[in-house]
Formats: structure tokens, sequence, C-alpha cells
């Protein structure tokens, strides 16, 4: 790993963070939520998390900030959403001089549990901030006022239904929908934007332009990703050589392969298969 990265937690002294986990909110359990919250931040407010076991989800109210999606730093404005697979580096921070305030959910999720967000899933969305951002603050008033029991079960049914619809945004029948249908069933094909567009009959430049809008990346970026997602599975189910899993997962070599793991998870796949059996449940 990046001797660089390590789990860090700097708050600063003009951030003002409301938070609730499921030590004050035993509710939050029913929906696999191990945190959330709603953070009002300025620099030097940062966060790393190497390896999270449950999903993740930052909705940008207002301001700006920077969130590393996938091996790159990215600029996070109003109305962005965010979403990060388990077991993947995490990391996001203020800018210096700019205001960000953003909601977010953390889940908990084992790894024999299918997460929220899995290889169907987005990595950017430009909706759904604005509607994530109105129910924590619901949740939050709720729990500031009242506090009874059957408005907060109502409040975070409605996260976790947000969440859930955020994190599937590729509808079955759709026909980009069943091209990734079809490349998860086949992720050993080697798969070239060409063959993609051709698979559900749509130029490689409208493929193209669909992916950016929807998931954030390009049809390529989001084969890898899928593959990634599946080797992350079969390192933790698996005692398998990396020799054997390159090639179930679409890669010719184990160092090609490497390479890509790294780039996505920020550990290599020898780190990462350490790290779980180490902690299996590193948060």
């Amino acid at each position: 790993m990046n001797p660089a990265w390590k789990e860090t937690t700097v708050d600063g002294p003009r951030t003002r963070r409301w938070s609730l986990d499921a030590r004050q909110c035993p509710e939050l359990a029913a929906y696999h939520i191990a945190w959330l919250g709603i953070d009002v931040v300025h620099a030097p407010y940062n966060r790393v998390r190497l390896a999270p076991s449950g999903s993740f989800f930052l909705a940008c109210l207002e301001g700006e900030g920077r969130m590393l999606l996938e091996g790159r730093w990215e600029r996070v404005t109003a109305g962005s959403l965010c979403l990060a697979p388990p077991r993947v580096l995490n990391a996001f921070h203020a800018v210096p001089g700019k205001r960000w305030m953003f909601g977010w959910v953390r889940y908990e999720e084992a790894t024999w549990v299918r997460p929220l967000v899995g290889a169907g899933s987005p990595l950017r969305l430009k909706q759904g901030a604005e509607e994530l951002g109105r129910v924590l603050a619901g949740l939050r008033a709720e729990w500031e006022g009242e506090r009874d029991a059957a408005f907060v079960r109502h409040w975070l049914s409605l996260v976790h239904g947000f969440a859930s619809r955020l994190a599937r945004p590729w509808r079955s029948g759709t026909r980009v929908g069943a091209l990734w249908e079809t490349v998860a069933r086949d992720l050993t094909h080697d798969w070239k934007l060409s063959t993609l567009a051709s698979a559900c009959s749509l130029s490689a430049e409208h493929l193209r332009r669909i992916c950016r809008r929807e998931l954030g990346r390009t049809p390529m970026e989001h084969v890898t990703y899928m593959r990634i997602q599946r080797a992350q599975e079969l390192l933790e189910s698996t005692g398998e050589k990396l020799d054997a899993i390159a090639p179930r997962v679409g890669y010719r070599s184990a160092i090609v392969f490497s390479r890509a793991f790294f780039r996505c998870v920020g550990m290599t796949p020898s780190q990462y298969r350490a790290r779980r059996e180490e902690s299996p449940a590193i948060r």
C-alpha cells in the first residue's frame, strides 16, 4: 500500500458535525447502517478510511470539497452525490478557504452480505443529493426534538430507501441495464468500447455519454470496476493465488491485475487479503 495512506480523522476548530451511530440509535442496525450525519466543514477537515466495511454515500449540499473516487481526486460541488463500495480506500477533505456542507451515510456490511453499493452502482450522480439531504435533516430534527420511535423509524426507512434507489440506477429491461448484466456474466471477455456499444445497439459515443451521466465513469472504467468488485469477492472467499484469480476476472496476468486493483482499491490484492484476514470487521 502507498505508505502515504493511513487512517486519518481531522476535524479542525471550525468544523460542525451532527452524527448518529448504532450505539445511540439501535434502529440503525435494522438497515445495516453503522453511522450517518450532516457535516459543515472547513480545512483542515480530512478523512481517510483504508478499508471501510460498508457502502458509503456522500451528498454535497453546499460549497465544495474533494473526494477520492476510484483512485482519482474529484471536485465535489453542491448537488453531487458520490458513492463508494465497501472495502475500498475512502478519502475526502475540505478545500482551504471553502465551506463544505454534506450529508453522509456509512453502512456496516459483512463480507457474506451483498453490499448496497456494488458492481452495478454509479460512482457519482448529479441527482439525489438534495433528497438524501432532506431526509437526513428530517431525521436530525426528530432526533433532536420529540425523538418519537415511530417517527425515527420512518425517517430511517426513507434514508435507506433513497440510498437503495441511488445505488441501483440501471433498471432491468433497459438496453444499457442488459449490457451490464451480460458483462457481469462474462468478465473474462475482451471487452472494448466498440463491442460494448454493439452489444446494446448504441453508438460508442452515445454509450459513453450515458455512462458518464449515469455512472460517473466511462464504459471501460465501469468494466474495470466490475472486474475489481468480483476480484474482491474471490480474495475474500477463496484461497486462490493471484495467477488464478486474474484470468477469472479478465486480466491476462497477475501483474496487470494487481496494477488495476491497486488503482481502484488503494492497496495490492495481497495486502487486501492480508488486511481482511487480520481484521475482518474493519470499519
